[in-house]
């Protein structure tokens, strides 16, 4: 049967030929070629197509979180988007055990001819970030780091800062979760009673069970310092100021939407919001096993040496791998989790509006 469609060629349409001719060997144009330098250059190359669909996919869902109103059925294909973005993060970390056969040696054979060249350069990464929503950046060489970049790359950089990112939508949306407070119910009211009767729970049980008193003290100042951090949730005044020290960057009701979201799962509606969430703190630990990854390879490969951009080298990588996290807040949700059989019963109106009521 023929086609309407012109034939193509699989090397016409990948652009084969020009793609192979990409690799251009510094140590080849300014002397001998050393032959790991391609690996070097094959690698990195291959990084950033990865971040171009990595940014791809997260335009996609950064279009969807921006509208005033999100149709549920459009919560499928975000998560789709995100968990391709985990696949690929995959990748990213099994990227580094093909440069780990590089030895220590034959990178030293043309590192010389990279400077100042540096991975912070890459202004694609710098997109990922801003768009997933970091903001408390490690300062690289005490500057800004858009003046580490080319002037033609510092205006996107700019506008990927100023733009809504996938945080600051995600905490918009989070706040119009509709089922904190319904009429006859109010979640975060049971839940307080809840949490606090377990609260009781743990101060009885270190009273009793303590074989010590060293040990009963250090029990008890866990439960009160457990009590003083559940307060926080319970008080917007306290978790505000909380957040001016810096121990939250989400809103205080976004906190509570995600954590009823955490808590009530199982509930049909709330299963693929549950899983998104999930997907952001796992995309949030894949960037930082990455990075942590690069960082002992760098070790490996330079020591304690200055990087080729300036920075710190591997001090550097393995600071920003302990800072740059964006959804934290999600990971410490988990200090607000209690027993199923704990949880506050959900009424029956309610659970109608959160499963599939024909």
């Amino acid at each position: 049967m023929s086609s309407e469609y012109p034939p193509v060629h699989y090397s016409d349409y990948l652009k084969v030929s020009e793609l192979t001719q990409l690799q251009k060997p510094r140590s080849a144009e300014l002397g001998t070629e050393v032959h790991d330098e391609t690996l070097f250059i094959v690698i990195h190359q291959v990084y950033e197509l990865w971040f171009k669909q990595i940014l791809f996919e997260l335009d996609s869902a950064l279009e969807t979180f921006s509208k005033d109103k999100i149709d549920e059925r459009e919560m499928l294909t975000v998560n789709h988007r995100l968990q391709r973005i985990i696949e690929i993060q995959k990748v990213l970390i099994a990227q580094v055990d093909v440069l780990d056969t590089m030895t220590p040696m034959d990178f030293l054979e043309f590192r010389d001819y990279l400077y100042p060249a540096s991975g912070f350069q890459s202004l694609q990464f710098k997109l990922v970030e801003n768009k997933l929503g970091l903001k408390d950046r490690l300062t690289y060489n005490n500057k800004n780091y858009k003046e580490s970049l080319c002037p033609m790359d510092q205006a996107p950089a700019t506008e990927s800062e100023d733009s809504p990112s996938l945080f600051t939508l995600l905490e918009k949306w989070l706040e119009r979760t509709p089922f904190l407070s319904v009429e006859n119910f109010n979640f975060w009211d049971n839940y307080r009673k809840a949490a606090e009767y377990r609260m009781e729970q743990n101060r009885i049980k270190a009273e009793k069970y303590s074989q010590d008193e060293t040990t009963k003290k250090r029990h008890l100042d866990a439960v009160e310092s457990m009590e003083r951090t559940f307060k926080s949730i319970f008080d917007e005044k306290e978790y505000k100021k909380m957040q001016e020290e810096g121990h939250w960057r989400i809103s205080h009701k976004a906190l509570c939407a995600a954590l009823f979201i955490y808590l009530y799962r199982d509930e049909p509606i709330l299963q693929l919001p549950f899983n998104m969430l999930t997907h952001l703190q796992t995309i949030d630990e894949n960037f930082t096993q990455w990075r942590y990854r690069h960082a002992l390879m760098v070790h490996r490969m330079i020591g304690a040496k200055m990087g080729t951009g300036g920075s710190s080298g591997h001090k550097y990588l393995r600071d920003a791998g302990d800072k740059h996290k964006i959804f934290q807040d999600l990971n410490n949700l988990a200090t607000f989790f209690l027993p199923k059989s704990d949880l506050p019963k959900l009424p029956q109106d309610l659970r109608d509006k959160l499963g599939f009521n024909y």
